[in-house]
């Protein structure tokens, strides 16, 4: 079986670029893209379901298909044919790394749009708010957020994350504002997943391993919960119901033709049958949603509605404001434009601050603040129902870290001074930011 993907522009290049990659794999270790399993070798991944963490399949040959900087490769080579120098002086201006004119907010737009994230406003994760005692905010802030959940109002749940869950009540706001609740049905449908698992080994199971075994297994955070990861996401791979996010993603769904039969149709099946091939990082995107969900299908719900209502965003090529372009180009227009000087520093040595910061952007930080932190993020996520925050927070650690980034003289000394955000305190950042450090 050959895998081809039929569709011009930018992201059908790309999409060609790792199918090239994953069908040169297929050839190089005489792997089929899948198979179906003997009856013994089932049982035992049966067996140890609970446990998938405890194997150590030899992975050695296999590599990630594609890592974060190999996609921002293909975003600064992005042009758009339609765009002559001189029909928009304001971009003209732009130096960084992102030279597709789209539109993105300034900072006064930002400061409308999160509104709500404002100094004189309470917000969970900021210990000193200059209007009330935290505790005597933080109660109240309890006491809403559960009649928001008596009330089962998925409106009013995301209005009232925007200033951050309770930890106690995050779980259950989260599954609210995402429509998740565990009927029978859908743990039928999980449970259908898993079988389709144990039945059928595909290509993309070795690279899931191999994800797992090289990012959240390294973490201090996540490296408890290996197993969750593995039933996660080869169920993720399995679903054909995530096939129809593409209706709303430039992205399209690989196609796998039984051998001989490329281009007919009827030959045709989507490979993975859920349409997403998984690259380095990816399991990071599951990873902090353990610690608040703990019953499989439970988990495996909230993720999948995660990955279509905003992860998908992160690697594919759009225009849309919550899409990986726009969020670069927010970032970089917000350096140049707010911090000029630090900007300008970083380029002439070579540092351009997109090439530091793509990386937390694509995993939505995962991995790179601590857990508490990055699920403060993620509650303005859902709250806004946007993902333009991570550009906005990635700019405000570049001006916390300012005065030392002036003083270094390479990319790799800047990449050191940024090496670990796990001492950050998000809220705080955000807030000087937006409200206080720009005008």
């Amino acid at each position: 079986m050959t895998l081809t993907v039929l569709k011009s522009t930018s992201q059908g290049s790309w999409e060609k670029r790792i199918l090239k990659s994953l069908n040169s794999m297929c050839t190089e270790l005489s792997i089929p893209l899948a198979r179906k399993r003997p009856v013994g070798e089932q049982k035992e991944l049966l067996n140890k379901w609970n446990e998938m963490g405890t194997d150590e399949p030899d992975l050695s040959l296999f590599r990630p298909v594609y890592a974060p900087k190999d996609f921002l490769e293909v975003l600064i080579n992005l042009r758009n044919p339609n765009y002559e120098n001189g029909d928009s002086l304001s971009f003209r201006t732009h130096l960084g790394l992102i030279q597709v004119p789209l539109k993105v907010k300034d900072i006064p737009e930002l400061k409308e749009f999160f509104v709500e994230l404002g100094l004189t406003t309470g917000q969970l994760g900021i210990d000193d708010s200059t209007q009330v005692p935290p505790e005597l905010f933080e109660n109240e802030h309890v006491r809403i957020g559960q009649k928001v959940l008596a009330e089962q109002d998925s409106a009013a749940a995301q209005q009232y994350i925007r200033q951050g869950s309770p930890t106690a009540l995050r779980a259950e706001l989260w599954a609210l504002i995402l429509n998740i609740s565990s009927q029978p049905e859908d743990i039928l449908y999980y449970e259908q997943l898993k079988t389709n698992v144990i039945q059928h080994d595909l290509l993309v199971d070795s690279l899931i391993y191999k994800d797992v075994k090289l990012t959240a297994s390294n973490d201090d955070y996540y490296f408890v919960f290996e197993d969750y990861l593995y039933q996660v996401l080869l169920c993720f791979s399995r679903d054909t119901s995530v096939l129809g996010h593409f209706a709303y993603n430039s992205a399209s769904p690989p196609k796998s033709y039984i051998r001989g039969k490329l281009g007919l149709e009827e030959y045709a099946v989507f490979y993975p049958p859920n349409g997403v091939i998984p690259f380095h990082g990816f399991s990071m995107y599951v990873a902090p949603l353990c610690f608040l969900y703990h019953e499989p299908s439970k988990l495996y719900q909230i993720f999948r509605e995660m990955y279509v209502r905003f992860f998908f965003r992160l690697h594919s090529i759009s225009s849309h404001p919550s899409g990986i372009v726009s969020l670069c180009l927010l970032f970089e227009t917000l350096l140049q434009t707010y911090l000029p000087q630090l900007f300008y520093h970083l380029r002439e040595i070579g540092a351009q601050p997109l090439r530091i910061s793509f990386k937390w952007m694509v995993r939505a930080f995962s991995g790179y603040l601590a857990t508490d932190q990055l699920l403060l993020l993620w509650d303005r996520i859902l709250g806004y129902n946007s993902l333009e925050i991570l550009a906005v927070l990635a700019a405000a650690v570049f001006a916390f870290r300012a005065v030392n980034l002036m003083e270094v003289t390479s990319l790799a000394a800047a990449e050191a001074v940024l090496a670990d955000l796990s001492t950050l305190k998000v809220m705080p950042l955000l807030q000087i930011f937006l409200f206080a450090t720009v005008t």
